[in-house]
């Protein structure tokens, strides 16, 4: 094995926002701290107002009037770009956790979170839904810390690989990415928080590799995937690596790149620019992720931390579950988005009924009822400096 020396840099998941700004689905602008929010109009009082730092798939812009109605709260939101890196250092370092109430942020960060006291632990027993939701997602160890909940699930979905059917026909394995009949024809994500536990899953399931999990690399492990992947790049396999949906889109729409690694919308996306585009069922398994609701140490001090269990219960009840499918295609996971939806007939058309059920029964599908399994993306791996590190010396190969 070649040895790689160490070269300190950073690099994570990319933002989403432009993403959300093109599909119509960031809330109408406000200022917080000189910052652009989303947030229901109100009086700003301390017990009636939420300040919420998350990432923009979980603003539901003027829906969140609902808020007002259901509990007399205000919600200001601010979009943290889903940049996990940079807003751990923000809450860390900076005073994002004093300033913001809530926080939602990729499934990982939590127990560097609460060891530095920026998050409190969540009362389960003031959030009754909690317990409707899937029990494999209540068990997700990432949202735990020294046996408290630090997190709670309020989105999960499952990525893998975006392809031009026409161009590659079915795809249903990682290896079309690295396939050679694709070379210079396709594309993977420049952030290792996915593209290399994509690989990882590639090597393990077609048994190139022997990973114990793909999700969170032993140092050697992670060597290997490197080594891999390097090789790719200089074999000219990829095109390139796409930085930014904007590009992984133009990438597909043009017909530059006929298969990637990336995020489920970005197949919606490239759809409503009249390209016909799938996103594949790999036979080796998905990267599962969750987006997790935090409980700042903000809210104790402004004597909102009941209002927030409140708010945390309130998005576990159904309304907002549907909302988030019809805007987001992503899911609460519980049933109670479809129980809503069908209880509620005069808010929601028969078309809409139909999505909510077919959005929840497709990430249910995706992690309960496919064949491979599902591995789950760690923003924190324990050896996520070294994975930076070869990142960085991947980028310069």
């Amino acid at each position: 094995m070649t040895t790689m020396s160490k070269i300190r840099g950073y690099d994570s998941n990319l933002s989403r926002r432009e993403l959300l700004k093109t599909l119509g689905l960031l809330g109408s602008g406000a200022m917080l701290g000189g910052l652009a929010c989303s947030h229901q109009p109100g009086p700003e009082n301390s017990d009636r107002t939420l300040r919420m730092f998350g990432t923009g798939t979980l603003d539901i812009g003027n829906k969140w009037q609902r808020l007002q109605t259901d509990l007399g709260l205000n919600m200001i939101f601010k979009d943290n770009e889903n940049d996990v890196g940079p807003v751990i250092t923000k809450m860390i370092t900076l005073d994002a956790a004093e300033q913001y109430d809530l926080g939602g942020l990729q499934g990982g960060a939590e127990a560097e979170l609460a060891k530095a006291g920026k998050i409190l632990p969540w009362d389960l027993a003031m959030i009754p839904n909690f317990n409707k939701m899937w029990p494999w997602v209540r068990d997700i160890k990432w949202a735990k810390w020294e046996g408290k909940q630090y997190g709670l699930p309020i989105v999960v979905n499952a990525d893998s690989i975006i392809y031009l059917p026409q161009k590659t026909g079915v795809v249903d394995s990682y290896h079309a990415v690295f396939d050679r009949h694709f070379k210079g024809k396709a594309s993977m994500e420049d952030a290792w928080i996915n593209s290399v536990i994509f690989t990882a899953i590639y090597l393990k399931e077609t048994a190139q590799a022997k990973l114990v999990n793909p999700g969170d690399l032993e140092e050697d492990e992670l060597y290997v995937v490197m080594e891999f992947l390097t090789k790719q790049k200089k074999d000219g396999q990829f095109l390139k690596f796409w930085s930014g949906w904007e590009e992984g889109v133009s990438l597909l729409e043009s017909g530059a790149v006929w298969v990637m690694t990336g995020w489920e919308p970005i197949v919606y996306a490239v759809r409503q620019k009249g390209v016909k585009a799938d996103y594949a069922v790999p036979k080796e398994g998905y990267e599962g992720w969750s987006n997790n609701l935090l409980l700042h140490v903000g809210a104790k001090s402004r004597n909102l931390v009941e209002a927030a269990h409140k708010f945390a219960d309130w998005e576990l009840s159904g309304y907002y579950g549907c909302s988030l499918a019809l805007q987001r295609g992503y899911v609460v996971p519980n049933e109670a988005s479809i129980t809503y939806a069908v209880d509620h007939a005069a808010e929601f058309n028969n078309a809409d009924r139909d999505h909510i059920s077919r959005t929840v029964a497709n990430v249910r599908t995706k992690f309960l009822e496919m064949k491979g399994q599902v591995y789950w993306q760690n923003v924190r791996p324990k050896n996520f400096r070294l994975y930076e590190d070869l990142w960085s010396q991947l980028r310069a190969a």
